[in-house]
């Protein structure tokens, strides 16, 4: 017998068909949160609260023999608990109207081109670079990750070109709905049940691929401690990274490869380690200044490699003289299908990491990039030299591929 799951409002009972309300008062168990199941007070049947261990519940729930009715807010297959459900155990899914749906009629705004994201239960890490440029953002957030919380991450990362729509106990008897600056947000108070709605005032600042270097904070005086614009482009081509990779940036420095990829996996996780703590504090700034949030830790690689998740792309840029170790973590940490680019720039390091990979079980490939740049000479123009490096780029050999 198939579990009906039915989505309702903060108005309870009073948003539902009557066809639904025969269902839940029919039923032998009720499942739902405190919340939701308060609305029923005269049940008569068995309640069963969700609060934990969720999945596990329902999947036992799935194997009774029983009239089974579970309550869900909104729309169950909007950031709910339907998309899991389905997967596990038959269900019929009757949704009601979403809270993004309600939010956007209170203030007159379409939402069929906006940005949807929930910060309800997940980490705000990485919002930054996911609406960075969305001119319209719908967030679902929650009492930790409130409404406060993210003015004042949004203000951390410079994004003032939005004003908000806050939307909270929609449908509730303390329904309210503002319109604020974000410095009014982050100084008001609001209840845990609240939809927040950004629109873009004007255009913010859009860096291409191949940011300039004088663009990013590094160490002085001794500046040129970071991965050169060119070879940076060409070392994120190798990686292959997709709007949901998860990447390793080893030896980040200025965080320039990191904020670099941050930007085209907006859906994923980058994640950096550095060893100069001066070197940290700059990476810090540069993921303030072009809104890519990622984690970056102090120390010297492999260790703390172990806090990551498996990559799907590693970018070393400096191997700290213990190449063998790194890349023997490195090669077993990474997806089957990922890729890891190094910048060498000497001849024996090359040598050595090509028999490490292929002892490993990588194929690699070598490509040495020799840059000059224009600079005045009085009324005329030279070319300057870079120093030469190497792009090392592995993957793992297919069978029978040698």
């Amino acid at each position: 017998m198939p579990i009906k799951l039915i989505g309702i409002g903060d108005n309870g009972v009073h948003g539902l068909h009557p066809q639904l309300i025969e269902w839940i008062e029919n039923a032998e168990v009720l499942v739902g949160g405190e919340r939701l199941l308060s609305f029923f007070p005269n049940f008569k049947g068995e309640k069963i609260v969700l609060k934990t261990k969720i999945m596990r519940i329902v999947e036992q729930l799935g194997k009774r023999n029983q009239n089974i009715v579970i309550l869900a807010s909104g729309d169950p297959l909007f950031y709910g608990i339907g998309g899991l459900l389905s997967k596990k155990i038959p269900v019929e899914i009757y949704p009601y109207i979403s809270s993004i749906q309600l939010a956007a009629a209170k203030f007159g705004i379409s939402w069929q081109d906006a940005y949807f994201v929930s910060i309800h239960g997940r980490p705000i890490k990485g919002l930054a670079q996911k609406i960075d440029g969305k001119k319209k953002v719908f967030i679902l957030t929650d009492e930790n990750n409130s409404p406060n919380t993210l003015a004042k991450y949004l203000l951390e990362f410079g994004m003032t070109e939005y004003e908000a729509y806050i939307a909270e106990n929609l449908q509730g008897e303390e329904e309210r709905c503002r319109k604020m600056t974000l410095e009014e947000m982050e100084k008001s108070s609001f209840s845990p049940l609240n939809v927040v709605i950004l629109v873009q005032t004007q255009e913010a600042k859009k860096w291409p691929l191949g940011i300039e270097d004088e663009e990013f904070y590094q160490r002085k005086p001794e500046k040129g401690l970071i991965t050169k614009k060119e070879v940076r482009v060409l070392s994120i081509s190798a990686l292959n990274i997709n709007p949901q990779s998860v990447v390793w940036d080893i030896g980040t420095c200025t965080g320039s490869v990191a904020i670099e990829a941050g930007k085209i996996a907006k859906e994923g996780k980058i994640y950096a380690i550095e060893k100069n703590e001066e070197d940290i504090a700059n990476c810090l700034r540069n993921q303030k200044k072009f809104r890519v949030d990622f984690t970056v830790v102090h120390g010297k690689a492999p260790g703390g490699l172990d806090e990551f998740p498996d990559p799907d792309a590693i970018f070393i840029g400096g191997t700290g003289g213990n190449m063998e170790e790194l890349l023997t973590v490195c090669c077993q940490r990474l997806k089957n299908d990922g890729r890891i680019v190094l910048n060498l720039a000497t001849i024996e390091n090359l040598y050595e990491s090509i028999k490490i990979l292929n002892r490993l079980g990588f194929h690699t490939e070598v490509t040495q990039v020799q840059i000059a740049r224009s600079k005045p000479i009085l009324s005329l123009t030279r070319l300057a030299p870079l120093n030469p490096v190497f792009i090392v780029s592995a993957k793992r050999k297919e069978d029978g591929n040698e």
